[in-house]
């Protein structure tokens, strides 16, 4: 029991310093194309498998509507989201992953995702600690690499 505590704890502890909704984000430096295009290109680097690109803006305009610069990355590792999945299949309407790149109406590019703490306490996975751990720093890796 007392195990099965600590490993809650190492799960939610990331949610204090995250927003409530459990999206993460950080700046980028370059448009939204190029940012999702460096984006794509680690993620394909480091072997994940895309699934799509969705382009939000293109969309809206094909509708007769206005929206900013917004594009998502659909993204994953069978290997691993397999294992969120086999804890609990409702982590599947979270999984694959995503990156979502949008302008804010300031002109600032920003690179977001889903907390994986997040997703998993959203689940109550609790027995899978160091993979959370381990898709935590691999979304954050790979969008630092993709910014800078």
């Amino acid at each position: 029991m007392r195990i099965r505590a600590i490993l809650l704890a190492v799960l939610l502890l990331p949610l204090a310093a995250q927003a409530a909704d459990g999206l993460v984000a950080i700046d980028s430096p370059y448009s939204v194309s190029e940012t999702m295009d460096r984006l794509e290109k680690v993620v394909r680097d480091k072997g994940f498998r895309v699934f799509a690109r969705i382009d939000h803006a293109k969309g809206a305009k094909g509708v007769g509507l206005a929206l900013r610069p917004t594009q998502l990355l659909i993204f994953g590792n069978p290997n691993k989201g397999t294992l969120m999945m086999q804890s609990n299949q409702t982590a599947a309407i979270d999984l694959p992953m995503k990156y979502l790149v949008w302008k804010d109406a300031a002109g600032k590019v920003h690179v977001g995702w889903n907390d994986p703490a997040w997703m998993a306490a959203r689940h109550h996975i609790t027995d899978r600690a160091k993979l959370v751990e381990g898709m935590t720093g691999a979304l954050k890796k790979f969008a630092t690499l993709a910014t800078r």
